[in-house]
């Protein structure tokens, strides 16, 4: 008999499958549609374009990491000058994320097609950034109410782009495990993702341009960020935004490097969760499982490839514990240096404490 628990399951409408792309102007039918675009999804933005006719009201192309305040406030500026009733993001996590900073605001539906496995598209979670803080929050209304998975845009993803975007999906899988909101369902949800996305993952790194691997990644995105959503986030992506937002860090890359030294304490606390991601994962040692899958994969696993100094990490530590409670996470000081200055030498995670 399983513990007691509550589930909440979130309203989308998600269609998979080559060729998806085609169906976002039925999708949008009866909007004025913003389209939001980056750079890598441009040529299929284009497209999109043309096919919307009369729908179509507008573009953005520059969007940028994290959401600066200034880049949300002109987007929303926009929306409101050529009156976008719907969004339209394709791209990764930048696009989408933008699409949540309007929507939070002014309440139009998005319509998301990532081209990437950051997972922002199955989430309420939004984020903006100003001077050098993350702030994150949760609302039903940056949802977006269709999500069009088509592989076909992800095939020419180069493979440092696409294991970077596997680690931060896996890091929702791993994380929603441990979570003061996880249950049974989301523990399922996850492991099943995880599993995905290594599957996926190693097909890539064999074959770039495998249609059923790319469809398998998208696939195990779209669970990582289900569960994440229901389950919230805890330490993992707390230090991340942190780090992202004060020192400007890529999202993705950072989550690579944080997540084997931040599972080697946590996972522990989840006896069940922890052996079946190391079943779905294949790996004795969750945590230097998933170290040694992201060096496979050639993803940065310290964050000095990433530009900190050993003393910008100890200084993170201790913004994060002065943070408190709003980092309230059962670890103290010491121990978020720990697993700070670990991440920023790369260390291989060996036994756990």
């Amino acid at each position: 008999m399983p513990e007691s628990f509550t589930h909440v399951g979130l309203p989308s409408r998600i269609l998979l499958g080559p060729g998806t792309l085609d169906q976002v102007p039925a999708e949008a039918e009866g909007l004025k549609v913003l389209l939001i675009a980056t750079k890598s999804a441009r040529d299929s933005a284009d497209l999109l374009e043309r096919a919307l006719g009369d729908a179509f009201a507008g573009r953005i192309d520059e969007v940028r990491q994290h959401v600066p305040t200034e880049t949300a406030d002109a987007a929303r500026a926009q929306a409101a000058e050529v009156g976008a009733t719907g969004i339209v993001a394709i791209g990764g996590g930048s696009a989408i994320g933008l699409a949540k900073a309007i929507a939070l605001v002014q309440g139009q539906p998005i319509i998301a097609v990532p081209t990437t496995y950051a997972g922002s598209e199955m989430t309420p979670v939004w984020g903006q950034t100003e001077g050098g803080d993350k702030r994150t929050g949760t609302d039903l209304r940056v949802l977006p109410k269709v999500v069009i998975y088509d592989p076909l845009l992800s095939r020419g993803l180069p493979l440092k782009v696409t294991a970077a975007s596997v680690a931060n999906a896996l890091a929702h899988c791993v994380e929603a495990t441990w979570t003061e909101k996880a249950d049974p369902i989301t523990e399922v949800i996850a492991v099943e993702g995880a599993r995905a996305l290594r599957e996926g993952l190693l097909q890539v790194l064999d074959n770039p341009t495998d249609l059923d691997a790319r469809s398998n990644l998208l696939y195990g995105a779209s669970l990582a960020g289900s569960a994440l959503a229901t389950a919230g986030t805890g330490i993992h992506h707390k230090l991340c935004h942190l780090l992202g937002g004060t020192y400007n860090l890529p999202h993705a890359e950072t989550h690579a490097a944080v997540l084997p030294q931040v599972t080697r304490v946590k996972a522990l606390k989840v006896p069940r969760a922890k052996a079946r991601l190391e079943t779905a994962l294949e790996t004795d040692d969750l945590a230097a499982g998933l170290f040694d899958l992201f060096a496979q994969a050639g993803v940065p696993t310290s964050l000095r490839e990433l530009g900190l100094t050993e003393a910008q990490a100890r200084e993170a530590a201790r913004r994060f514990a002065g943070a408190a409670p709003a980092n309230a996470v059962q670890l103290d000081e010491a121990a978020v240096t720990d697993i700070l200055t670990r991440a920023w030498a790369g260390e291989r995670p060996e036994g756990a404490r």
